[in-house]
């Protein structure tokens, strides 16, 4: 005889020191995801004029991306990290090697006075000093980090042109406007970047320790033969993911409100289009801009299409899918598909693991799941072709579309089979852990 699977509510659920209710499950999971998606994200510096609401629904908007797609995340963070990484060895080499080469000259005193001894070789015949500027910028240097270079990529320096806000500035475009003279060289320690952060080393610690405790119990039901709920298991594939996203943004300051300001000097000729002062051609200005930058935004994620919408222009930030090189994206682009794919196959994967708790559908539950495997791979094929072969419209254009309506099709249909489960739970759902028998009895 098949036995009957009880439906349960949330007023019918067992109680007491033994057993949780629903709630409790619903609970954790909305802890636990909080935690993930809400103070795991680490946001670009917003606009200078946008409001808390602007900044707010944009960070929702994300927030919501991580739960549905956890992978973009990741691989994000992954372009983020990589960007950070290069664009502060860039500085380094420039003025760092320069002021080491500076002091080798004159072993026997300090930096700043054997550059100024290097530079007597560029005076004039009346004995006048012309520092260069790449000189000039190597004294003012000081060792840039990856805390540094996430700083810069997240919209950190704003160019100030008149005294007026102009637009923010590229780590690239920094490198060459100090090199070139226009501007200073910014002076600003790891400690100040810290200082405007929000998050810290104990914030970020807690967050990941409600992760640990949340991943614990299930592992030890799982020991103790304890059934999950599909609620549990999502939650802990977005936790699984979310963990990796941490690792890249453990430097990444998190929540800053201003930039730091560069000054163009009046002596410098007026600089002309810069990065962020120019509108993706695939904007039309009207009411379809919204339309494209939803559909733009997971492209911006993984790196394919690096956008820059009339709004980030507007208000003088960088685009809130930005933050990263499109040349580092090139250099690492296996890093980044391994990173991908592997995001991919362990977000899949764990929800495969619930594939026979529908018992209703578990042929389209089981379809669903393999597609969220499957998704992340063959987007990796496709940047793979598109690296090797050049970008090709048509493939792209039915890649956007395409891939969106599947992925977002199997992640609904995982939704409705978690609410389903709901209300389908087996009672030994509700028993909580023994956590005495993981204590050896004398």
């Amino acid at each position: 005889m098949v036995p009957s699977v009880t439906t349960l509510d949330c007023s019918n659920c067992p109680s007491g020191n033994d057993t949780r209710t629903l709630w409790d499950i619903i609970w954790s999971c909305a802890a636990t995801l909080f935690a993930c998606a809400w103070t795991a994200i680490h946001p670009n510096i917003p606009g200078m004029v946008e409001g808390k609401f602007a900044i707010f629904s944009r960070r929702l908007g994300i927030m919501l991306v991580m739960l549905i797609a956890p992978e973009l995340m990741i691989t994000w963070a992954t372009l983020q990290f990589l960007s950070a990484r290069d664009a502060a060895k860039a500085f380094n080499n420039a003025f760092g090697a320069q002021l080491h080469q500076d002091h080798n000259d004159h072993p026997d005193i300090g930096e700043s006075t054997a550059t100024l001894l290097r530079e007597f070789s560029t005076s004039d015949g009346n004995n006048s000093l012309h520092l260069s500027a790449p000189h000039v910028a190597s004294r003012n240097f000081r060792a840039w980090t990856v805390t540094h270079g996430f700083f810069a990529w997240m919209g950190g320096f704003m160019l100030y042109v008149n005294d007026k806000p102009r637009t923010t500035l590229t780590p690239d475009e920094l490198l060459g406007f100090v090199r070139d003279g226009s501007v200073e060289m910014p002076v600003i320690v790891e400690a100040d970047i810290e200082d405007r952060s929000k998050g810290d080393a104990l914030s970020k610690g807690i967050a990941i320790l409600q992760l640990a405790w949340f991943v614990l119990q299930l592992v030890a039901r799982y020991v103790q033969n304890l059934p999950v709920s599909l609620l549990e298991l999502d939650t802990l594939a977005v936790a699984a993911l979310t963990c990796i996203a941490y690792g890249f943004w453990w430097k990444k300051p998190k929540d800053i409100g201003h930039p730091h300001a560069v000054y163009w000097k009046a002596t410098a000729p007026l600089p002309k289009k810069l990065a962020y002062d120019i509108v993706d051609n695939r904007y039309a200005e009207d009411w379809t801009d919204p339309l494209v930058a939803i559909s733009a935004m997971p492209l911006n994620f993984m790196g394919i299409w690096p956008s820059i919408s009339p709004y980030a222009v507007r208000s003088r930030r960088v685009p809130s899918g930005g933050g990263y090189d499109e040349g580092s994206v090139h250099r690492h682009r296996i890093n980044v598909l391994l990173v991908g794919c592997f995001g991919g196959t362990v977000f899949g994967g764990i929800q495969c693991l619930g594939w026979n708790d529908v018992p209703h559908a578990q042929g389209l539950l089981r379809a669903a799941s393999l597609a969220i495997v499957a998704v992340p791979t063959f987007t990796a094929l496709l940047l793979a072709y598109i690296w090797l072969n050049g970008s090709n419209t048509v493939i792209v254009l039915g890649a956007t579309y395409a891939i969106p309506v599947i992925y977002g099709s199997a992640r609904g249909i995982l939704f409705a089979a978690i609410l389903v489960n709901l209300q389908t739970l087996p009672p030994g759902v509700y028993d909580t852990v023994a956590w005495t028998k993981f204590i050896p009895h004398l």
